[in-house]
């Protein structure tokens, strides 16, 4: 049983990394032993296993990926992070060759710092090496300790080599807390290897590998000379956060600015076949406006399948045990510690142990879907099913924290994709169409076809790498059948000229061929979220939009940063009957981005069927000038102010409104008078039979908001129509209308 925590009305228990799962404040020096699965000194448990993974690629963003801004972290003066006594508290006292708890007091007494570990003999030492004063390979002049780790003490030194009278150069030794452990001098002859070649801004950097005798034996002690880094680790900002507000977590869009500066930093290591294995916010520290990973003791080669392999639980993938760390584990424990530094660290070791809070525990999270759903991807119990590599990875988080931010202060964030071309065409603007009315086309609150959703919807981007780019490159346009004629004789097979040919079966109008080469693009490789995304294409082409919901689901939980995907989903869900659903996604997708038109004309749509007329009016005011569909949505926007009168005694500033925007609108001629009569007709029915009414003074498309005005107005706006009408069947008809509706006069 885990020892209570000793800060004043705190109810938490010390979890196995050694801090409280309440107030996250490390154990005390004294308290009852912690669960024994934690490790000696760092909360970094070892297990043994192969490597295995890929890497990926990318270059490194600044701390806040210049889209938020985070408090700098004043340097820290060195002389003041010394320890002033330093010892290692007894609850992170473990033996390094079994993993059982040493050194610990009973009756009262203090346990030893020094001994051998009672239950397999090992001498374990937890006092440092070094004292202020002492002078490392002739060079380094030791302040004090640091602090302690999972591997070794950390103290403070200065570089005589370059220290001058002016400033001076500060450095970390990091040496083994017991060199008689075989795997912890593996583990610095390791570092020695490698490790000073090693040099990322965003990682601290390896000076030098230096030996020193140990005071005692005599016997050398390797020691690791890195840069000081003066700041504060993540951990220590997330504990500060809750003392200082009270909230759980750090804000969301800094912990997303975090892990997108970061992410570059660990995809530099898997490049080099390296893998960091421990990575967890103790390990991050903010130093001014950068971020350095630090405690490169866990840092191993992918093909390392011998020694320890160091990580800490609750962060930890689950794999490690069995298949040993990869990229796939390492890209784990950096969903865990984001989600740790957005929801606070209470449960990740116990109840959240192996799984994410819910939605339903955790407000943010159905707040927002997108970030939870990196985190679930990030952290998928499947190695495989994790993001390919840190780019990706990270390339995913910026696109939610543009999201995040659109959201909080209603400022689009707008970017280029990577994976999607702009929407084809945009799609769902019938209300917008003054024709497509007067032909029998789908009025403001009409689902669109699924089938021009299909037609309408982004292309995935071609992958340069792939074998058929450049045959799709120097290919045509042309009739559907004449490009599936061309895909078919390519002479190159290639999972893009497979997906292309796809698309061409189902412009050609032949779903069941699109869905026979999507089986074996599928069998090929089953992870492909281009699978999913052309079964969506192919479900609306066939007018499921049920299926085609459940595929774009899966492209949006693979893709929870692409605008397309959340598009595509919105659609989806509308097409299938869901609107709220719809709505919700169609109104992310146009905060973040006004480039997407479909989503603007799709939220207006649904707000409208759901009589928020000012709601969806305030969307179609968005679409700027600039776009070549802003006279649609004026035209959409004048409709849903007509329909507001559509009861007797309904709202007259709806009517008014919309007629003084009709007027604003650089419409030809015929245009205009159609939606003049479509206005006017509704004035009238508006007016009944109350004659002047109460608003004879307003005036309305120029005519008295009266029923002897508005007549008038009618009858002049059926005969301009009558002149533009396109047969003369039509002509009369607008004639007799016009007469008809001519108020009686006595000439």
């Amino acid at each position: 049983m885990s020892a209570s925590c000793r800060r004043p009305a705190c109810p938490g228990r010390y979890s196995p990394d050694g801090y409280c799962d309440e107030c996250g404040h490390k154990a005390p020096t004294g308290v009852t032993e912690l669960p024994p699965t934690s490790a000696a000194t760092g909360g970094s448990a070892r297990t043994r296993g192969s490597a295995s993974g890929r890497s990926g690629r990318s270059g490194r963003g600044r701390l806040g990926a210049g889209l938020v801004e985070i408090a700098r972290v004043p340097p820290r003066d060195p002389a003041t992070a010394v320890m002033a006594d330093p010892v290692v508290a007894e609850p992170r006292r473990f033996c390094l060759s079994c993993d059982k708890p040493v050194g610990r007091g009973r009756d009262g007494r203090p346990g030893r710092t020094e001994g051998f570990c009672p239950h397999c003999g090992t001498a374990f030492s937890f006092l440092p090496r070094l004292g202020a004063g002492d002078l490392v390979h002739d060079r380094y002049e030791v302040l004090g300790a640091l602090a302690y780790g999972g591997l070794g003490w950390i103290y403070l030194a200065r570089d005589r080599h370059v220290s001058d009278a002016v400033s001076d150069r500060w450095v970390v030794l990091k040496g083994l807390i017991n060199t008689a452990d075989p795997d912890a001098a593996a583990a610095a002859v390791t570092e020695r290897r490698y490790l000073v070649e090693i040099d990322h801004p965003n990682i601290v950097k390896i000076h030098d590998f230096v030996q020193h005798p140990d005071p005692k034996t005599g016997d050398p002690v390797g020691y690791i000379v890195m840069e000081y880094v003066g700041g504060e680790s993540l951990r220590d900002r997330l504990v500060a956060r809750r003392e200082e507000t009270g909230a759980a977590g750090l804000p969301l869009a800094e912990v997303i600015a975090y892990g997108v500066e970061i992410l570059p930093a660990l995809d530099y290591l898997h490049d080099r076949d390296l893998l960091f294995c421990d990575f967890k916010p103790d390990n991050v520290i903010q130093a001014e406006e950068q971020l350095k990973l630090i405690d490169l003791g866990a840092v191993r080669h992918l093909s390392d399948e011998e020694s320890a392999i160091y990580g800490t639980p609750g962060y930890q993938a689950p794999e490690i045990a069995a298949a040993g760390p990869s990229v796939a584990s390492d890209l784990y424990t950096v969903g865990r510690s984001l989600a740790v530094l957005a929801l606070g660290a209470r449960g990740f070791t116990s109840t959240y142990a192996t799984r994410l809070p819910t939605p339903e525990e955790a407000p943010l999270l159905a707040e927002h879907d997108a970030f939870y759903r990196v985190l679930r991807r990030a952290t998928h119990p499947r190695a495989e099913r994790r993001f390919g590599g840190a780019a990706e990875f990270s390339e995913q988080l910026l696109g939610v924290l543009r999201e995040v931010l659109a959201v909080a202060d209603g400022t689009p964030r707008p970017s280029t994709s990577l994976r999607f071309t702009p929407e084809r065409r945009t799609f769902g603007t019938a209300a917008g169409d003054v024709a497509a009315a007067e032909n029998g086309g789908r009025d403001a609150a009409g689902i669109p076809d699924p089938r021009e959703v299909a037609a309408a919807l982004p292309a995935p981007l071609v992958d340069v790498l792939d074998p058929g780019a450049g045959f799709l490159a120097s290919l045509g346009t042309g009739a559907p059948d004449e490009v599936v004629r061309a895909l078919t004789a390519a002479p190159v097979d290639s999972p893009e000229v497979g997906f292309r040919l796809v698309r061409a079966h189902l412009d050609a109008g032949h779903p069941r061929r699109a869905r026979a080469e999507l089986d074996a693009r599928a069998a090929a490789d089953p992870l492909d979220w281009r699978v999913d995304w052309h079964r969506g294409l192919a479900a609306l082409a066939d007018r499921d939009p049920a299926a085609a919901r459940t595929s774009f689901e899966a492209v949006y939980h693979a893709l929870p940063g692409e605008r397309a995907a959340r598009l595509a989903l919105a659609a989806a869900c509308e097409c299938a009957g869901d609107a709220e659903a719809a709505a919700g996604h169609y109104a992310r997708v146009w905060a973040t981005d006004r480039g997407f038109l479909s989503a603007a004309f799709g939220l207006a749509r649904l707000r409208l069927a759901d009589g928020d007329r000012a709601g969806a009016l305030a969307v179609l005011d968005q679409v700027p000038e600039s776009s070549a569909h802003y006279l649609t949505a004026q035209v959409a926007a004048t409709r849903a102010g007509i329909a507001g009168a559509a009861d007797d005694g309904g709202p007259v500033d709806d009517l008014l409104g919309a007629a003084r925007r009709l007027e604003r609108l650089a419409l030809d001629t015929e245009r205009q008078a159609r939606l003049a009569a479509e206005l006017l007709e509704r004035a009238l029915d508006w007016l009944g039979g109350d004659g002047a009414g109460p608003h004879a003074r307003e005036r309305i498309l120029g005519n008295e908001l009266t029923e002897r005005g508005v007549r008038f107005g009618l009858e002049r706006t059926y005969r301009m129509l009558a002149q533009h009408a396109r047969t003369r069947e039509e002509r009369y008809a607008l004639v007799d209308r016009a007469n008809a509706v001519r108020p009686r006069t006595l000439v």
